[in-house]
């Protein structure tokens, strides 16, 4: 019998490249949305002492590593299987004067070494992995000891309402917002309900998780034994 990972396989392949990578990009980094990445980075970042490395898997456009990367207090890194995101990303913190680590490959096969975060960070990205256990064990393996995960993403149990209200914050035109709204839509079918989320959770090295929901999304932290 064919598995939930082989099926999440053969639908999903590499889709974030060229000008769907770039439509992307524009939708993202609007003031609004630049705002919020701003606040997540700090949210996400709370506690964590100066000098801590922090990875982002799959951070498209790089809005939020760059904002992780202004606070001025962290080693940062971005790790995205989209060529075009990776040279996206790369220009957009060249033009903001920061330092963040760059760079292709595929969440399922890191290219770092074994404990070498303290924070790694999945956004609005999970359901979209081919191989969601091997990026789980990925996660495990390069953070470091007592070291967090946190993913963030659509909830299968979203509602049209939710994805609506969550549209409307974006400040987009009429097309973009069709268009928006449509892609939302598409994107759910794809996502994880929390149980499924604790089911892939249970399956994979860290056993346990933390689950919140808020609107379309939901957010799973995971913590890496000491």
């Amino acid at each position: 019998m064919e598995t939930m990972e082989a099926r999440r396989w053969r639908f999903k392949g590499p889709e974030m490249e060229g000008p769907v990578a770039r439509w992307y990009a524009r939708i993202r980094g609007s003031k609004s949305q630049i705002e919020v990445f701003r606040k997540q980075a700090a949210e996400l970042t709370s506690g964590l002492p100066d000098g801590a490395a922090v990875l982002e898997v799959a951070p498209g456009p790089g809005y939020l590593t760059i904002e992780i990367a202004r606070l001025g207090r962290f080693q940062v890194a971005g790790l995205d299987i989209s060529h075009t995101f990776v040279q996206i990303a790369s220009r957009n913190a060249a033009e903001a004067h920061v330092t963040v680590d760059f760079r292709q490959g595929d969440v399922a096969a890191m290219p770092f070494a074994a404990e070498s975060f303290d924070l790694v960070v999945c956004q609005a990205a999970f359901k979209n992995f081919t191989l969601p256990k091997s990026a789980l064990s990925e996660m495990h393996r390069v953070l470091r000891r007592g070291g967090i995960a946190v993913i963030q993403d659509m909830s299968r149990d979203a509602t049209h309402a939710d994805i609506d209200g969550e549209v409307r914050t974006m400040e987009l035109g009429a097309l973009g917002t069709l268009t928006t709204k449509a892609t939302l839509e598409m994107l759910r079918r794809r996502a994880y309900s929390p149980a499924q989320f604790e089911h892939l959770v249970a399956e994979s090295p860290f056993q346990t998780s933390k689950i919140a929901m808020a609107g379309i999304g939901l957010e799973v932290r995971l913590t890496k034994d000491q």
